[in-house]
Formats: C-alpha cells, sequence, structure tokens
C-alpha cells in the first residue's frame, strides 16, 4: 500500500505529539465500544470527604483513633455495596467515597478546615470531637458555604446560641442536654439518694454547659437537691488532686463528670485510689470509651453514660451485629461510642444521597435536613435546629467488671425515648429544663 505524503506528514506530526501509531489504531478500534459504554467520568464518579478527627495528643486513643477506624471501615464497606440493607448499594448515590484524613489536634483549626475547602476542594466535611473545635468550625462553614457534619461535639451553644439559622451545618449526634437529662433521670429511676451533688467536669463549653443541664435537671427531678461545689479544672490538666480533695470535703451523694478521653482516665484513676467512688455515687456521661480500656480499675457501681446509645447500650439490630463483627474482625476490639457516632454520621450522608439520587451538595443538604435513618445504635432524626440537629433514644447503664471472666459490662441498664430526654423544636436547653421538661415523653 502507498502512502501519501500529506498522511506521511500527517502521522509524523501524531508521533511528535508524543502518540504512537498504535495506540491511535486501538483508540480508532474501541470507538464503538467506548460510545456504547458509560463515559470514564461516570465510571470513576467520587466524592471527596474530609474527616477529622484526633489522630494525635491524649484524645486520640480513646476517641480520635476509634472514630478514623470507623470511617475507614465504613467507607471501604459503602465503596463496596458491603453494608446491609438499606445500605447494600455501592457509595453515596453510586459515588465513591475518596477520604482525606485531618488531626484535630491543632492550634489552627480554622485554617486547617479552609484548607480543606479551598486547596482540596471536598466536596464535604466530617468531624470535630471537641465542643471547642465546634464552636470555630460551624461559623467557618457557614461562610464557606461548605456542607459540614458535626458528627460529636456536644455542646448546645452550636445551633441555640452560635449558628441560630444553619444552612451549610448539621449535627448527625444528640447534644449534650440529651445527655444530662438522661443522667438524672437515670438517678431518679434507680432510687440513687440525691439530696446533694457535686460537679468535676472540664473549663469550657462542654464541661460548663453539661454541668449546667445535669444540676438544673436535678432540681427539677429531685426537689431540694443541693449542689455541694462545683470543680472546673482546665482541659487537658490531667492532675485533679486539689479538686478531688474538695470533693472528699463535702461528701456529696453524687458526682457528676463530663469529662472525657485522657481526662476521664486520669480522674477514674485518681479518685479511685483516693475513695471517690466509694463515698459517692459518680456519674460519668462518656464513660463507655473507659470501660473496656481500664477494666479491672474502673469502680464497679458508677453510672455510665455513652452520649447515646452507643457501645454496650446499643440495642439489638441486624446492623449493630454487622457493624460489632465488621470492626472487631479489622482492628481486634470492640467499637465505642466514638466509632458508633462516626459510623452514624456517614450511614446519614449516605441516606440523604441515596435519597436525593445525587452526592452533590444542594442535592445531599436538601434530603439530610429533617431526614431519618437506621443506624447501628438505631433510629435517629434530624428533628431541632430546623432539620439540622439530631435527636435519638438514648440509655445508661451501672457499671460491672466481671473478674471471672475478665469482662467488663453494663447492668441495670435504663433507656430513654428521645422525647424524654430532648427539648422540642423551637424551644432552647435550659428553657426547657427550667420549665420542668414540657412536653416531655416519658411513657
Amino acid at each position: 500500500m502507498r502512502i501519501s505524503p500529506r498522511t506521511t506528514k500527517s502521522v509524523k506530526t501524531i508521533i511528535r505529539k508524543g502518540i504512537s501509531l498504535s495506540a491511535v489504531a486501538i483508540a480508532g478500534s474501541l470507538g464503538l465500544a467506548v460510545m456504547a459504554s458509560p463515559t470514564m467520568a461516570e465510571e470513576e464518579k467520587t466524592v471527596k470527604v474530609g474527616f477529622v478527627t484526633f489522630l494525635s495528643g491524649g484524645a486520640a486513643g480513646p476517641f480520635g483513633v476509634p472514630a478514623r477506624n470507623a470511617a475507614e471501615l465504613m467507607i471501604q464497606s459503602i465503596n463496596a455495596g458491603a453494608v446491609p440493607a438499606p445500605y447494600n448499594s455501592a457509595g453515596f448515590a453510586g459515588a465513591k467515597i475518596d477520604p482525606i484524613f485531618v488531626d484535630e489536634n491543632s492550634k489552627q483549626k480554622v485554617a486547617d478546615y479552609q484548607k480543606l475547602v479551598q486547596k482540596d476542594e471536598v466536596d464535604m466535611i466530617v468531624g470535630y470531637i471537641s465542643s471547642g473545635s465546634c464552636k470555630a468550625i460551624a461559623p467557618a462553614a457557614e461562610e464557606a458555604k461548605k456542607l459540614t457534619i458535626l458528627f460529636d461535639c456536644g455542646t448546645p451553644q452550636i445551633f441555640e446560641e452560635i449558628v441560630t439559622d444553619p444552612k451549610y451545618t448539621f449535627r448527625t449526634g444528640g447534644h449534650a442536654t440529651m445527655d444530662n437529662v438522661a443522667a438524672a433521670r437515670y438517678l431518679e429511676a434507680s432510687g440513687v439518694k440525691s439530696d446533694s451533688i457535686a460537679g468535676i467536669n472540664q473549663n469550657y463549653a462542654w464541661g460548663q454547659d453539661s454541668w449546667r443541664d445535669f444540676s438544673a435537671s436535678m432540681k427539677v427531678i429531685e426537689e431540694g437537691t443541693e449542689i455541694a461545689t462545683e470543680q472546673f479544672p482546665k482541659i487537658y490538666s490531667g492532675q485533679y488532686g486539689s479538686e478531688i480533695s474538695a470533693l472528699l470535703t463535702k461528701k456529696p451523694d453524687v458526682v457528676h463528670s463530663s469529662f472525657w478521653g485522657g481526662d476521664m482516665e486520669a480522674f477514674i484513676l485518681q479518685g479511685a485510689a483516693r475513695g471517690i467512688f466509694d463515698r459517692s455515687k459518680v456519674v460519668l456521661t462518656t464513660g463507655e470509651t473507659a470501660m473496656h480500656r481500664l477494666g479491672a480499675q474502673m469502680p464497679d457501681g458508677t453510672i455510665i453514660g455513652a452520649r447515646g446509645p452507643h457501645g454496650d447500650l446499643a440495642p439489638d439490630s441486624e446492623l449493630n451485629d454487622w457493624f460489632r463483627k465488621a470492626y472487631f474482625d479489622r482492628f481486634g476490639t470492640l467499637p465505642t461510642y466514638p466509632s458508633y457516632k462516626m459510623a452514624q454520621a456517614i450511614l446519614g450522608m449516605k441516606a440523604a444521597a441515596d435519597k436525593a439520587g445525587s452526592a452533590d451538595q444542594e442535592a445531599v443538604i436538601g434530603a439530610l435536613k429533617g431526614l431519618e435513618w437506621e443506624g447501628p445504635s438505631g433510629m435517629v432524626s434530624m428533628a431541632l435546629s430546623n432539620g439540622h440537629q439530631a435527636i435519638q433514644d438514648t440509655a445508661y447503664g451501672t457499671y460491672k467488671y466481671d473478674k471471672d471472666s475478665g469482662k467488663a459490662m453494663l447492668v441495670d441498664i435504663k433507656r430513654f425515648n428521645a422525647t424524654c430526654v430532648n427539648p422540642p423544636a423551637g424551644v432552647t436547653s435550659i428553657e426547657w429544663i427550667e420549665g420542668g421538661f414540657q412536653g416531655a415523653n416519658c411513657n
């Protein structure tokens, strides 16, 4: 076959541009097949998600790493379509999750957030354990107009005071009011003597709000309850000698603490050594994360919460059974409540994207607002803050260590309806508590 000068010139041009003749021939032969199949963009459709949690520092071991582990498990399982129904379709509305993990243990949290939005160009962000982090991030999210899911942090200030008309910010777990109203109701239901109460809580939004809601709830539930002492040490201080001395001196019937992470574990060890848990009934609203880590070092009789019906307080379900087994098989330990709350957030996003038929930001926002979905901890309802704040049932139990089996467990578990321990829409937490829990349904 004779090749014309024009053809020769064209071939040389192609070669000069770095395209081989064989590639041209292959492309030509596959032309019809490519036209008949989905486009490459469709085949590789992804949704880029930033995940922010403590990856270093004192909060990493008990909180941040379990949350990251759950994220990794859920991302892999969702991308493979391996989660039980109704989550057994792959991806977020078919888009595979492409994660970026960022350490919350940073002094420039807002700058880190802005980097995720502006440089990394994520489609959405899931994260934040500390209430201090969330107080800074919620306004930044609204300003950046970026869908942001707060999966854990608990202060009710986020939507009651800081961002009162949210569009881009959601929280897929209950806030601290639920934890502390339920703690007070558990004491009442268990017949615990509560004439005098004391608190030891970290001196920032989470600790202050937790003690406010618990002490106010106790005054309503147990008329005549007196506050023996209020201790507010600095977060991450780690040493509580003077605060423990004050608690021992005042001899309260009940000691309440919303300590979390390393602070909580330090208080348990130091307080147990000095007899706090023997002299007073101690309520740890976040204690579930420490019960398996500390084992026999956790005093029997301690009242334990998990910031919702998570971990050992989670209800029986196929989804919970799958999650616990999959997590244990992968990481060699059972998931605690930070893991549950991360899984809950990711499944809420998937439920919203699947409902909308799209992982685009506006579609997910529209579907997530007011959404109800099932997580490993049961049903979640975005019922407050114009559909941006979740409520759910919750539970408390009493700690017991079985020396024969070497297992930590919870006994005397009591469950509370979401509408029993959460304020109704349009009412702030403290107004609802001080008003006598008007509209609460505890049946």
